[in-house]
């Protein structure tokens, strides 16, 4: 029994930036599994990847990551065209991979499974509901709100949002996705919205304006970490959410685990590629760090 099982394609990505372009490993579960491996607790990744790209998963279990992956077809390749403004991004997909089953994880037995679609067909709502019967589920919802033509990513809505979210407990969204699926651009509306649906736990990301969580009819306002630089933004949705959940699964409250996971962010973003930082550095930089709480009502 794991304590968290990330499930999610890694994938080939693309970084483009005003200052460099670089060629790297990527994804939701890439990013989420290098976040957490230094977090303390019972972890394992399932994905899917090329047999040519097999290599990543290598180095992940060089550093010590559980992985059960498998091979497919294609690996899933992006592109990310960043500006100045780290908080948007424009993407295109060059290959998809085959999607995720039930199968898969059929011998996987964790407290939090989280999944991370990257594209709309990545995970039937039939794996979720299986999930759901045998742990808590945490959803990064951004997957469900793209599609992919002619290479381009295009926003959709999620078709099956209500059937889907009474199966999760956890939703991990930014304020678009927000209002995407609800229709609302109030958040704290939006909030009200997904729980009605069924989500137990409601944590929106408004990047370098902080974030707020909803439960049980409480509004925790998180504050964000202002960095020293600001250099990648790909991949610190991920890195929250590995603070977040590690921090819950510990014991810590809503406003703890937000702010932990606020912090690792900040971590994050001030470096190209994954978190690298330990507990240690994420607690010295909520001692010392500065706070921004642009969001409060």
């Amino acid at each position: 029994m794991y304590d968290i099982c990330c499930v999610g394609h890694i994938t080939l990505d693309k970084v483009v930036t005003p200052r460099a372009v670089a060629h790297m490993a990527g994804g939701t579960s890439f990013y989420f599994s290098n976040a957490i491996r230094n977090m303390n607790v019972s972890y394992t990744l399932v994905t899917t990847l090329a047999q040519s790209e097999m290599v990543v998963v290598e180095k992940l279990r060089a550093k010590g990551i559980h992985v059960n992956a498998s091979a497919c077809g294609l690996s899933v390749y992006f592109e990310n065209i960043y500006t100045e403004n780290q908080d948007h991004r424009t993407q295109r997909v060059l290959q998809k991979a085959n999607p995720f089953t039930a199968g898969q994880l059929q011998d996987v037995n964790a407290k939090i499974f989280h999944l991370g679609p990257l594209l709309a067909d990545d995970m039937p709502v039939s794996l979720i509901k299986e999930l759901s019967s045998r742990g808590r589920v945490s959803l990064d919802v951004q997957g469900y709100l793209r599609k992919v033509e002619n290479e381009n990513v295009v926003p959709i809505d999620w078709a099956d949002k209500r059937e889907g979210l009474q199966y999760v407990d956890i939703l991990k969204a930014n304020e678009y996705e927000t209002e995407v699926l609800t229709g609302s651009k109030d958040i704290y509306e939006g909030a009200r919205i997904l729980a009605d649906w069924g989500v137990k736990e409601v944590v929106i990301t408004l990047g370098s304006m902080g974030s707020v969580i909803y439960t049980d009819g409480v509004f925790y306002n998180i504050p964000a970490y202002v960095p020293t630089a600001v250099v990648d933004a790909t991949g610190c949705g991920d890195t929250y959410m590995a603070g977040y959940l590690c921090q819950r699964i510990k014991g810590a409250s809503f406003q703890q685990a937000g702010e932990f996971a606020a912090a690792m962010a900040s971590f994050k973003i001030e470096s190209s590629g994954p978190f690298t930082g330990t507990e240690e550095d994420v607690l010295s930089l909520l001692d010392t760090g500065v706070k921004t709480y642009s969001h409060e009502r």
